[in-house]
């Protein structure tokens, strides 16, 4: 009795220890599963690359060599890190701030790539890969493994960071920065399906997969979970570009015809010539031989397969029957009475305006409309909605500026270009022949006027207006703001007095005279550059000279400077320091 009782305890005590292991296990590949993409702001960048007499080697923000220029090449995957991978012609090997070689016991490290990056920050933030006996593993920035080297490749995925394409028995998978695998390696190709919303950007992007047949290229699709959605039987397969990203439209091809897929669910056979997805609506323009029709997401046909021709404009479809007459139906497929000479656009967010593009008589006119009301008399040749009840609009000789609804001018028609400036409420103007930019507020206030004037927007919620002579900047409503506002934590500023630059204090005190034909404010390093006689110079945050005017840099209206360098980019946004 004793014996059994003692074999079902440790029975117990397994099961226990099973089950505890069991769930730890499920809880590591659920915290697996999911990564973050490290963000970096400027002021958090701690290390650069510089160059000198061909050679590249590290510097910090106040300017001091961290790495000496005795390198080929030298990259710096996250600049808040002392993590820097350092090239000759024939060996590769990371070191720290202190110039001491780290993660020693892997092999051939290399930071990864991001794919299409335009920006100073092109690498993964947080990881590495390594090389060891003709194969590939991943560690972390901070050095600790994260895969054994088991892949014949590891590379970015365009669209996706923090996910990597891995090749392993010559087959591709998908990874994330975790090691956590997402899809098996059992492909030929895989791309992210490219699908972007303004709230999650690609978050929720799908993968395309693809095999190599004796027939040719076979897609399938997988979800961004790694749910296979569609094997890869099909010619062709891309991601409808749908609003609700929660949603998954495919358009395949599969032995030349043509049908459209909500998730697993086939809503439009295939059997169709050609499919064309009109963007913003809810259906599809269908081919069958040369005939036209249209079907909606639903899987519901809207108009029958049997025009000629069916053009989507503005609001409704255009379409020409069999007998070559021109019909309008709205969106919901119900023939109106609009005339085919008529096109109308809705105005976004605000429902109480329509744009009405009429053809009647050969010339382009537009016009306002409030229901079935014309409220504007002008023969303009462009509208376009702004906001409220405002309209961009161009007159007969193409000179743009801004009406109401019911035509009233608030901005004069005669600016080349006009917009507003994205997240603001500042409208930006430009007179080609005078290149004068003009600012106005969203009450129509003039805030700023500059001639060759370059407008950037700034990280602070601010813009910034500045030409060779001088800089303004403004909230996003249009109030100026002093450089004493904007730069808070600096205790010089530039200013201008009697044509010359110089750097006064906080109390408006003279620190550095007028003496300069440009001067940059200190950035965030705690340098400003100053510029004598077409050369610049550099000066520290206390105003004292660092460099005198002596660099020639062209196709740069304000270099940034840290310590006796200055920034070149490489032109896709990466960039080094060099003197």
């Amino acid at each position: 009795m004793k014996k059994k009782t003692i074999v079902k305890i440790i029975f117990l005590i397994i099961i226990i220890i099973a089950i505890g292991a069991f769930f730890i296990i499920k809880n590591i590949q659920e915290k697996a599963k999911t990564y973050e993409i490290a963000t970096i702001e400027k002021e958090d960048y701690q290390y650069f690359v510089y160059n000198t007499e061909g050679k590249y080697g590290v510097i910090d923000k106040a300017g001091k060599t961290i790495i000496p220029a005795n390198y080929t090449q030298v990259k710096i995957p996250n600049p808040s890190k002392a993590v820097f991978v350092c090239y000759t012609d024939e060996t590769t090997q990371v070191y720290n701030e202190k110039n001491e070689p780290i993660f020693t016991e892997f092999q051939n490290i290399e930071p990864l790539n991001l794919k299409n990056i335009s920006g100073d920050l092109i690498y993964e933030k947080t990881v590495l890969k390594y090389k060891q006996d003709e194969k590939y593993g991943l560690i972390s920035i901070e050095g600790k493994k994260i895969t054994n080297p088991i892949y014949e490749n590891i590379d970015t995925l365009q669209y996706k960071e923090g996910e990597l394409v891995v090749k392993q028995d010559n087959k591709l998978g998908i990874i994330n920065i975790n090691g956590y695998e997402i899809i098996k390696p059992e492909y030929d190709n895989i791309v992210a399906d490219g699908y972007y919303s303004s709230e999650n950007g690609y978050k929720n992007d799908g993968y395309i997969v693809s095999n190599t047949t004796d027939q040719g290229y076979r897609y399938g699709y997988i979800n961004n979970k790694g749910e296979k959605i569609l094997e890869p039987n099909y010619n062709e397969l891309s991601r409808i570009s749908y609003s609700d990203e929660n949603k998954i439209y495919l358009l395949c091809a599969e032995n030349g015809k043509y049908g459209v897929f909500e998730g697993t669910k086939n809503i439009i056979p295939n059997e169709y010539q050609d499919i064309s997805y009109i963007d913003g609506n809810d259906f599809c323009i269908v081919q069958k031989g040369k005939k036209y029709g249209v079907i909606n997401l639903q899987g519901s046909m809207m108009l029958q397969v049997k025009y000629l021709q069916i053009d989507v404009n503005g609001d409704y479809m255009y379409v020409t029957d069999e007998n070559s007459v021109q019909k309008v139906y709205d969106k919901k497929g119900n023939e109106t009475e609009i005339s085919p000479n008529t096109a109308i656009l809705s105005t976004n967010s605000n429902e109480d305006y329509k744009i009405h593009i009429d053809t009647t008589n050969g010339a382009t006119v537009y016009s306002i409309y409030q229901g079935e009301t014309k409220l504007t008399t002008e023969n303009y040749s462009y509208l376009e909605y702004l906001f409220d009840n405002y309209f961009i609009a161009s007159n007969a000789q193409g000179k743009i500026g801004v009406i109401d609804a019911n035509g009233n001018i608030k901005i004069e028609m005669k600016y080349d270009t006009l917009q507003k400036i994205a997240e603001t409420n500042l409208i930006q103007t430009l007179e080609t022949a005078t290149q004068n930019t003009t600012i106005y507020s969203k009450e129509f206030n003039l805030v700023a006027q500059m001639t060759n004037a370059t407008v950037e927007k700034m990280d602070n919620d601010l813009i910034k207006i500045y030409n060779t002579e001088t800089t303004q900047y403004f909230d996003y409503s249009g109030v100026q703001k002093q450089n004493t506002e904007v730069y808070p934590n600096n205790s010089i500023f530039a200013k201008k007095e009697n044509g010359k630059w110089g750097f006064v204090g906080k109390e408006g005190n003279v620190v550095v005279d007028y003496q300069f034909d440009e001067a940059t404010e200190v950035n965030e390093y705690g340098y400003a550059g100053v510029k004598k006689d077409g050369k610049w110079g550099v000066i520290d945050r206390n105003g004292n000279i660092i460099v005198d005017c002596i660099y020639e840099i062209s196709n740069q209206e304000n270099p940034n400077f840290i310590g006796e360098y200055y920034e070149v980019s490489y032109g896709n946004g990466e960039s080094y320091y060099t003197k």
